[in-house]
C-alpha cells in the first residue's frame, strides 16, 4: 500500500460481533474465561487489549516493522529499552536529544549501574572510539530536540554491523514521524516515538510506542510491559489510533507550513539563527533528504538580541502560537527549552551542545501558514 492509504487502513479490522468500521473501545480490566487459563486471547487488561491490540497492529504497519508495543508515555517506552540492561552495560547516546530522555538516563539509570556516553552523532564516526564489550544500546535521535541536528541513521547501522558485537540501535522518531521517516529500513532495531506528538497529532493523550521486526526482542519487551505496567488505557489507544489515519494529510500541511516560517525567520531582521533542516546549506541537509521523505515542521531559532529577557517577550507576545510543553498538534506551539522540555539538563551540558537560554522552539501547526508568520512578525516586532 502506498503511504497514505496505509495510514488509513494500518491494523484496522471490521468489529467481527458488530461490523463497526472503527476499533470499539474496550472499557475492561478483565475478561471471563470459560475454565482456568482457558480464555479468547486476553485475561487482563496490564497484559492485552483488544483496543491495544490493534493500535499495535497499525503501529508495526505503519513503521515497516513486524511487531509494536504500546506504552503509556514515550519516556516509558524509553524506559523500557533500558530494562533490557544490567548493572555494568554501557549506552552510547546524542548529546542533543530531549531532556526527559536525559533525565530518565542520568537520574534514574545512571544509579543502577547503567553507564551512558553523550556524543555528537552528526558524524556517525564518532561513535567508534565508545564501543567497547560493555556497548549494549546506541540510542540516536533525528531530528534532535531542539537544535534540528541529524543523525545518518543507515551510517551508525553499519558501524554496529562491523562491529561484530550485540548492540542495539534505538531511534527516537518523533520529530520526524513514519510519514517522514522509517528507521527500521535503514537499519534500526527499535524505533521510538512519543505518539502524543504527530502520531495523537490533537493535543489530548499521552502515549508512547516501540517497534521492531526481531521476535525475541519483542517477547523480551513484553515481558518488561507487563511485568513493569506502563500500559495505555483502552481510550488513549483509540486516540492514537483515529489519530495515525489522518497523519499524512496533516504531516503535509506541517511541511508546507514549517517550510514557510522558516524563510520568513531566516529572513527577519531580527533573527540571528534559525535552526531546520531543510535548508540546504545546514549541516544535515543532504542525510536529512537522502533518508527523510521532507522536513518537518519543527525547528528552533535564536534572535540579534539574544537576551533571555527579549527571548521572553517574544514567547509571551505570541496570539496564535501557545506557549506550551509538547509538539506535533494542529495548533502551533511556542517553547523556550532551557526552562521547559529542557530544564532538566545541566545548563553548561546545554550551552556546550549549542542550546543557549536564549533559544526558542517552534511546533509550527497546519493553521494558515500566513497568519502564523503575521502572529510571529508582531511578537519579533
Amino acid at each position: 500500500m502506498k503511504l497514505a492509504t496505509k495510514f488509513i487502513h494500518a491494523g484496522v479490522e471490521p468489529d467481527p460481533s458488530t461490523g463497526a468500521i472503527m476499533t470499539p473501545i474496550y472499557q475492561t480490566s478483565t475478561y471471563v474465561q470459560s475454565a482456568p487459563a482457558v480464555n479468547k486471547g486476553y485475561d487482563y487488561s496490564r497484559a492485552g487489549n483488544p483496543t491495544r491490540t490493534a493500535l499495535d497492529n497499525a503501529l508495526a504497519a505503519i513503521e515497516n516493522g513486524k511487531h509494536a508495543l504500546s506504552f503509556s508515555s514515550g519516556v516509558a517506552a524509553t524506559d523500557a529499552v533500558m530494562k533490557l540492561l544490567s548493572p555494568g552495560d554501557e549506552v552510547i547516546a546524542a548529546n542533543d536529544m530531549y531532556g526527559g530522555t536525559y533525565r530518565l538516563f542520568s537520574k534514574i539509570f545512571e544509579k543502577f549501574g547503567i553507564k551512558f556516553h553523550y556524543v555528537n552523532m552528526q558524524d556517525a564516526n564518532n561513535i567508534k572510539p565508545y564501543i567497547n564489550a560493555n556497548t549494549k544500546v546506541i540510542w540516536a535521535e533525528t531530528p534532535t530536540n531542539p537544535l534540528m541536528n541529524i543523525v545518518d541513521i543507515e551510517a551508525i547501522a553499519n558501524i554496529v554491523k562491523a562491529s561484530s558485537k550485540e548492540i542495539l540501535l534505538c531511534v527516537d522518531n518523533t520529530f520526524a514521524s513514519p510519514y517522514l521517516q522509517n528507521p527500521l529500513d535503514k537499519g534500526a532495531d527499535i524505533v521510538m516515538h512519543s505518539a502524543t506528538k504527530y502520531l495523537g497529532g490533537h493535543s489530548d493523550v499521552i502515549l508512547g510506542c516501540l517497534m521492531m521486526n526481531d521476535d525475541a526482542l519483542r517477547e523480551k519487551l513484553y515481558f518488561i510491559q507487563k511485568s513493569s505496567g506502563a500500559v495505555p488505557g483502552p481510550q488513549d489507544c483509540f486516540l492514537v489510533l483515529r489519530g495515525i489515519k489522518t497523519l499524512h494529510v496533516r504531516m503535509q500541511r506541517h511541511c508546507e507550513n514549517g517550510e514557510k516560517v522558516a524563510h520568513f525567520l531566516r529572513n527577519h531582521p531580527k533573527v540571528e539563527t534559525v535552526y531546520w533542516c531543510g535548508f540546504e546549506d545546514s549541516a544535515g541537509y543532504a542525510v536529512a533528504k537522502k533518508q527523510m521523505r521532507g522536513f518537518g515542521g519543527m525547528m528552533s531559532f535564536t534572535l540579534k538580541d539574544n537576551s533571555v529577557e527579549n527571548a521572553t517577550r517574544v514567547l509571551c507576545s505570541t496570539k496564535l502560537f501557545a506557549l506550551a510543553e509538547s509538539l506535533g498538534g494542529v495548533e502551533s506551539l511556542i517553547n523556550h527549552p532551557a526552562t521547559m522540555t529542557h530544564a532538566s539538563i545541566p545548563r553548561e551540558e546545554r550551552i556546550k551542545n549549542g542550546l543557549t537560554d536564549s533559544l526558542i522552539r517552534l511546533s509550527v501547526g497546519i493553521e494558515d501558514a500566513d497568519d502564523l508568520i503575521d502572529d510571529l512578525n508582531q511578537a519579533i516586532g
